[in-house]
């Protein structure tokens, strides 16, 4: 189901609907034939009700068949709830041809109210209740047109309530029904990209990262035009790690609302010289949020490997303090020195202003350079209101 079409996950969601209410279609038309053997000696072309009764049933029988298809097309669903529609309409407007005023007025039509109330049916489970209601509505006007009851007394007469609520409940729970099914294949596709992704990290962490960090730090052992070598594989360490997790994002990605554990992020930064701190609960916040955060910390820890020494450790520390999330992201190299952000600044050098400071300004937080001289701390601490925690 995970690459199920939109056609496909309609279906899906209202094929129990569907059987159902082609079960309802086959009962009613037993019922409208019953009816029908009651009402005949009272029409005055009781030949002429016969047919319309048969056309009935053909169509009942017919109809039901067709929606009960899986391969029918949307196109094709719909041709067949549109001509239940136009043929309950027409056999409704057949009851003038095969009874007396005396007898329409103060009758159900010809089919049943009961039987055209699968015309209402079909067409709320494919269009949901604003399809449903108008349908309902529709063939209400048709009966009272038809038996000419403009006085509409809904106390005596239910026809058109009736009508109007089926096309609503049932409208109603086709659109639950396609909006759980939603969500049950976007859970199934954010298991399987986060699957995926903690196998490909496991794989990658244990292969290329490993190699890696070890041409980066003997690069840097030996030094000369090696230090070169070392720097570029330092880089390319921490664009993979990126990577990774960034991996599958895109399937959590289908709006704002979507939530991420912001603990699986940063442990992917997770290395021999990266040591990863979290929470034991999982720190669930919104997407776009624990993403940049995320981003955050990988450009602090880009920083750190580009321009620390080989021995440098870096430590990212994650709390969750209910209103707001502080992650720390420290090192034990060289540091700053001091004014060495403003400078780069105002040289037009905006990396750790805006890969760092500015991402977390964006989310309403503040990122602090705690210490620049024994080492380097980065505190970001982002405020969270109840949406983002829900």
């Amino acid at each position: 189901m995970t690459g199920a079409t939109d056609s496909e996950t309609r279906v899906a969601a209202t094929a129990p609907l569907w059987r159902a209410a082609q079960a309802f279609r086959l009962v009613t038309m037993v019922y409208a034939v019953g009816q029908q053997i009651a009402s005949v000696s009272s029409y005055r072309h009781p030949a002429l009700s016969w047919v319309l009764i048969a056309a009935l049933v053909v169509w009942s029988v017919s109809s039901a068949l067709w929606l009960s298809r899986w391969s029918l097309s949307d196109t094709e669903r719909r041709a067949v709830v549109i001509g239940d529609l136009v043929v309950v309409v027409g056999l409704m407007a057949a009851t003038r041809l095969v009874a007396d005023y005396s007898w329409y007025h103060g009758h159900q039509t010809l089919p049943t109210t009961l039987w055209v109330a699968n015309a209402v049916m079909s067409a709320a489970i494919e269009w949901g209740a604003l399809g449903g209601v108008l349908s309902g509505l529709l063939i209400s006007v048709v009966s009272i047109v038809v038996r000419e009851q403009w006085e509409l007394d809904l106390w005596s007469d239910a026809t058109a309530p009736v009508l109007v609520s089926v096309g609503l409940a049932i409208g109603l729970a086709a659109g639950t029904a396609r909006r759980a099914q939603g969500q049950l294949e976007q859970a199934m596709r954010l298991r399987a990209a986060t699957a995926e992704r903690e196998r490909l990290a496991r794989e990658v962490h244990d292969g290329v990262l490993q190699v890696l960090s070890y041409i980066k730090r003997r690069g840097d052992e030996i030094g000369g035009d090696t230090a070169d070598l070392a720097r570029r594989a330092g880089e390319q360490e921490v664009a993979l790690r990126v990577l990774i997790s960034e991996q599958g994002r895109r399937e959590s990605a289908g709006g704002l609302g979507t939530h991420e554990d912001l603990r699986s992020l940063l442990s992917a930064f997770a290395a021999p010289s990266v040591f990863v701190s979290a929470p034991g609960e999982p720190v669930s916040l919104g997407g776009w949020t624990a993403r940049e955060i995320a981003a955050a910390v990988g450009a602090a820890l880009s920083n750190t490997a580009l321009h620390a020494g080989a021995e440098t450790k870096a430590y990212v520390l994650l709390e969750d303090m209910g209103d707001a999330v502080v992650v720390s992201v420290r090192d034990d190299g060289p540091g700053i020195p001091a004014g060495r952000l403003r400078a780069a600044a105002a040289e037009g050098r905006m990396g750790v202003v805006q890969s760092i400071i500015g991402r977390i300004e964006a989310l309403g937080g503040t990122a602090e350079l705690l210490d620049t001289t024994d080492g380097t701390e980065w505190e970001f601490r982002i405020p969270l209101d109840r949406e983002e925690r829900r």
